[in-house]
């Protein structure tokens, strides 16, 4: 699959662009499940300046898709039309400023930003580590493990909206839910303040060791996965409603149901985007034909199907 080639007359729009586009990307290598089609034009922006000059001169009927590192994604097999947005070196800077607060690029790893506390003596940020991703994707999803969500400890943050106007939100502004932003779905957010609390490094240290090893014993952490694949309903807990349903250990193609942890799909080594978004699909029916439950999924799926 393939699109057709429109980075020469966006160059033409944008002569003062420094990013860089890529017509036709694969983005299966983006992705932690390795599967995937590619973007019309895989665009990353050299900082906040030139994705804000890029967005003011794209037409307003080409769509705009925003990935992180991937972590929580499924790409379908026939691509995504339009522009890809991927930050990168230019998004990744973390500054400690006073009162315990750390400035944060939202291209950078959420287990960065947990070391980079510890190492400031900043407590309140550890539960980062628990999460696989970037910043970016955590304030898109309210992203939480071990006690903490990104609504406990985000000040505000700074994102670029479809215009290309620069704009900065306070945590209020969020309406912040379960796995969930309220903030408006054309912003791509550049930049994150947090706000932490006095600790010692040691005792930081210690605390994100102990996540580590609670997932490395209850996660398939080194399979090409996804993460958890749907989020906990009210009153319930995802993996409960799987595994009582029989589809702990489910396959279909080379996709499966990860029998260490069943709320986790893993591509077992050919699995195809289908094969994974199918088994995900077929998951939701048993459980809601055997709970009346219904699963939302936690992991965003883009692009067409094949």
């Amino acid at each position: 699959m393939s699109f057709p080639d429109i980075t020469g007359e966006l160059s033409a729009r944008m002569p003062e662009l420094r990013g860089r586009m890529i017509a036709n990307q694969p983005l299966a290598d983006l992705t932690w499940f390795r599967v995937g089609g590619p973007a019309q034009v895989l665009f990353t922006p050299a900082d906040e300046g030139d994705l804000a000059y890029f967005l003011r001169h794209l037409p307003a009927d080409i769509p705009v898709m925003v990935v992180g590192l991937g972590s929580n994604l499924i790409v379908r097999e026939g691509g995504v039309p339009g522009v890809v947005i991927r930050l990168g070196r230019g998004f990744n800077e973390i500054k400690v400023e006073e009162g315990h607060r750390l400035r944060v690029g939202t291209a950078v790893p959420d287990v960065k930003l947990a070391r980079a506390a510890a190492d400031a003596g900043i407590d309140g940020l550890a539960f980062y580590r628990g999460i696989p991703g970037g910043i970016g994707g955590a304030l898109r999803m309210n992203a939480g493990a071990h006690g903490g969500e990104t609504k406990d400890a985000l000040v505000e943050a700074r994102g670029v909206d479809r215009a290309g106007n620069i704009r900065v939100f306070a945590n209020a502004d969020f309406g912040f839910t379960y796995r969930h932003s309220g903030a408006p779905a054309d912003v791509i957010f550049t930049s994150a303040l947090y706000q932490g609390r006095p600790g010692e490094t040691a005792a930081i240290l210690e605390e994100m060791d102990r996540i580590t090893q609670a997932r490395e014993a209850s996660q398939p952490i080194r399979e090409k996965t996804g993460g958890s694949t749907f989020k906990n309903p009210p009153g319930h807990k995802a993996w409960q409603l799987i595994d009582a349903a029989g589809c702990r250990g489910l396959t279909l193609g080379g996709a499966q149901m990860s029998p260490m942890h069943c709320n986790f799909l893993i591509n077992t080594g050919g699995a195809t985007a289908a094969d994974i978004e199918g088994l995900g699909e077929e998951v939701r029916r048993r459980v809601k034909a055997h709970s009346g439950v219904e699963l939302e999924w936690e992991i965003k799926r883009i692009g067409i199907p094949a």
